[in-house]
């Protein structure tokens, strides 16, 4: 009986095309790892990312979880969108923000112990 691919796997590389066609992936690897550095370098949108990993959450979830204004919360948001950690979806009129694969990578590699102590 042949293996299936990786459910995990298989969800980011259509994520990946996804990207590509809709926003297109136009920046440059140095350039992509250089925004997302920025991202990640402020503890509240690495939070922001945390309560996105329980459900989606609106605008309004993130100003009232992290006492900010509306213009505040969507500052983080853009910037994780920008960044590629997160996805906004509309559903009956509603905005909710979500993890990308990109975001749940990252959330799954910052899990306490599987940092390399070898290094």
């Amino acid at each position: 009986m042949p293996m299936s691919e990786d459910p995990l796997k298989s969800s980011r590389k259509e994520w990946i095309e996804k990207i590509k066609k809709e926003k297109g992936i136009v920046r440059n690897p140095t350039e992509d790892h250089d925004i997302g550095l920025k991202t990640l370098q402020n503890p509240v949108r690495r939070k922001i990312l945390s309560f996105l990993a329980e459900a989606d959450r609106t605008i309004e979830d993130i100003q009232n979880g992290f006492k900010v204004d509306r213009m505040q919360a969507k500052f983080h948001l853009d910037m994780l969108e920008n960044a590629l950690y997160i996805e906004k979806i509309a559903a009956d009129g509603i905005e909710q923000y979500h993890l990308s694969p990109r975001g749940e990578a990252y959330l799954e590699n910052v899990k306490p112990g599987n940092v390399n102590r070898k290094l």
